[in-house]
């Protein structure tokens, strides 16, 4: 497992939604050191610290541990889903038409 690339993914999540390390360990309940370290990926998480800090983050696991999980069509679609989760309007229709775009020859 490539904690390094979970750890980024927490650290652009924690930062997407502006919180602090602080902030993020006490509402996951754990120290700011356990989130430092998750972030920079020299520690792993349990199973009920990983569900805490994605409901926290508002993302799903597969999202953070995409590198890992096999992606089926299913799969995609929530991926996609993620990513489109919390932008503004105007951020969901460039990324439509930048997908519009990419598949028009296909």
């Amino acid at each position: 497992m490539d904690y390094h690339a979970l750890g980024r993914r927490v650290r652009e999540e924690r930062l997407r939604l502006n919180l602090t390390q602080e902030k993020l360990a006490e509402d996951v309940g754990v120290s700011t050191a356990y989130i430092g370290q998750i972030e920079r990926g020299e520690r792993s998480l349990t199973l009920d610290k990983l569900v805490k800090l994605v409901n926290r983050l508002g993302v799903t696991i597969d999202f953070l541990l995409s590198d890992y999980v096999v992606a089926t069509d299913d799969n995609s679609i929530n991926i996609l889903i993620q990513i489109m989760h919390d932008r503004t309007a105007e951020e969901k229709t460039l990324a439509i038409n930048l997908l519009k775009v990419l598949f028009a020859n296909k």
